[in-house]
Order: C-alpha cells, then structure tokens, then sequence
C-alpha cells in the first residue's frame, strides 16, 4: 500500500507526526510513505523507516517570490513530481488550507479530518473521506487517532514510537568529551522566550555541576542572542556553528539532556527520549507539548493568563511574557536533575 502525506511544517509538528507512520507501519505490513514536506524541513521525513520518497515543497518561499518562481519553472516542477504516483491514499496530516490544496492536487483518494476538527475550516473540502478526531488532545495522539482511522486499524494505547531508535546521525567536529547539555534559547515568538537573565543563571549553574552547554541556533538574531548569552555566562558555554536538523539530532541524541523554549528541537530531544525541560508561556503544553519517556513541560504557577496564544504580553504590553519570567531557574534545574536520575 502506497500513502502520501501531506504535512508541510512546521519541525515539531512534522516530528509529532512520526508516531503515526510507527503504528501504521506495525498495523498495514509492506505500507509505504511519501511525504510531501517544505523544504526547510525535508530531512526530518527521511528519519523514518517507512518513507520511502520525499517531496519537497517551497510554499515559503514561493509566497515571497511568486513570480521568479514561476518564471523558474519551481511550480511547475513540483506539480509534475507530487503527481507522479497514483496513491492508495492522500492523507493530509496538517489540515491547512495550503496542505488541503496539495492534497487536492495529488493523484489518490484524498483523506482528513472533517470540518469540525480541522485546523482551518475549509480545507475539509479537499477530502473525499473525512474523519472526526478530537481537537481536544495533545497532537501526537490526534494524529495516531487520524492515521488509524484514515488507514483501517485500531489506534494503540502503546507509548508513541516515533521510529529513530535505529538512526544514524551525522559526526560534528569539536563536540565537546565531557558530559554536555543543549540549551535551545530561541522560539518563534519572543513571547516563547524564557528571559536571557534566567537563562544566563541556568547556563552559570550548569557549568558549575561540570556541564559544558551547547546553544543551537537558526538565523542571525538567534545566534546574536546565543552569543550574548554565552558571553554573559562565561566559560563552559559554547555557540555552536549552523548545522543541519540531522546534525542537531545527532548532539540531542548524545546529551545529558536539554532545556528548551517552546520550539521544535524541544520535540526532537523529548522523541529522542532524552532528558528535557521545556519551559511553556503563551502556548497550552496539553496540546502541542514535547512528547518523550523523559520529556517534562513547565508553566507559569499562579499566572491565570498563561497559555494564552498571543504574541503579545496582555500583562507587560511587550514581547516579553510575565508567565515566563515567573517560572525560576532553580526550579528548572531542579527538574532536570530529576528527568537525568529516572532515565539512568
């Protein structure tokens, strides 16, 4: 059996969905992926045993440069290749309206969820066959529930498998020796931002228990705000260079563990069943947490407006959340320290 899925991004929503192909792939015996994936994002499809082809989107890309990329053919390319194959079946996995129209390019009966459970109403158009799946339920799990419905067989109740346990990541050069951690200090909103005074804290006390900390980072203001944070917290804190996700994987997968904002390498480091903190402000960690064996979500205690999905402060009128600022370093420490002694 042939099954195209549709998830375009963004790193932890495709990582939430590796589960899902896990279960598949025990339940259907020869079922076979491809996954349509953008491009930012094509290597975390191919971690997976069962897929078998990605194809790469630039929907980012092609927003902003619409006419260049027609004039390129890129549009045209990515139409020929997605309807290559006629598929058993077309699951879209993001239930956008973008996904939803490249659902309803590809060649194969188009499955989803129905117009009550879909991230953005309308896409539910594209479908042929669609599902009720509760919203109200952390994401890994709605997308077992709409996977096994979509493909015939009843959802497990096992721990999700998000199927790395048998992946080779890629060497980095001048990784340290010693036991390191990976603090990943941005996100996409600065709302999701933990303070840079309390990570500067959390950076000095590490280093101080014989830790190096490795800080990733993805774009300029990212690395500006490692370099500081570095910089600030002294020796035993390292900036690390651009690497790939795969690459990034590889140091997750050989840490002690890990403190993250709200972002998608929390994801991979909690899949990779690492020890990691994961610090939540504006977001709910009941539908979108980090998932893994050792993986912990912490909010704000006394602050009513936590997890309220904005981008804004309705507190400080800014950028910085008042829910985060009152989770405290030592009680992340703490926390950490607890998730390394359950997983020895």
């Amino acid at each position: 059996m042939k099954v195209l899925i549709v998830k375009l991004s963004s790193m932890g929503d495709l990582v939430q969905a590796l589960p899902a192909l896990s279960d598949a792939a025990q339940a259907v015996p020869g079922i076979e992926f491809d996954w349509v994936v953008d491009e930012a994002f094509a290597e975390i499809p191919q971690w997976h045993p069962a897929v078998r082809r990605v194809v790469i989107s630039a929907h980012r890309r092609w927003r902003k440069q619409l006419l260049s990329s027609a004039r390129r053919g890129d549009l045209r390319l990515f139409w020929r290749t997605l309807r290559e194959e006629r598929y058993d079946l077309v699951i879209d996995a993001q239930s956008g309206l973008k996904s939803g129209l490249v659902t309803r390019m590809a060649r194969g009966t188009r499955a989803g969820p129905d117009k009550r459970s879909v991230r953005e109403y309308g896409a539910h158009w594209a479908y042929q066959r669609q599902y009720r799946v509760s919203r109200d339920q952390l994401a890994v799990e709605r997308l077992r529930e709409l996977f096994s419905v979509a493909l015939g067989y009843p959802k497990p109740d096992t721990a999700p498998d998000f199927g790395l346990s048998e992946q080779t990541w890629p060497s980095v050069s001048d990784r340290p020796e010693s036991p390191y951690l990976v603090f990943v200090t941005n996100a996409s909103w600065e709302t999701k931002c933990w303070p840079e005074e309390h990570w500067v804290q959390l950076l000095q006390q590490a280093t101080q228990n014989g830790y190096q900390v490795l800080l990733p980072w993805g774009s300029p203001d990212e690395q500006a705000r490692a370099t500081r944070l570095a910089e600030a917290a002294g020796a035993g804190v390292q900036v690390l260079p651009r690497l790939s996700l795969s690459e990034l994987a590889g140091l997750l997968n050989d840490s002690a563990g890990a403190v993250c904002n709200d972002t998608g390498l929390a994801h991979i480091a909690a899949s990779l069943d690492r020890p990691v903190v994961t610090v939540y402000g504006p977001t709910d960690p009941r539908l979108i947490g980090a998932t893994g064996r050792h993986s912990e979500h912490l909010v704000a205690e006394g602050i009513s407006c936590a997890s309220c999905r904005r981008n804004e402060c309705q507190r400080t009128g800014g950028p910085e959340a008042q829910c985060l600022r009152a989770i405290e370093p030592e009680r992340v420490w703490q926390r950490l320290r607890h998730l390394q002694a359950n997983a020895e």
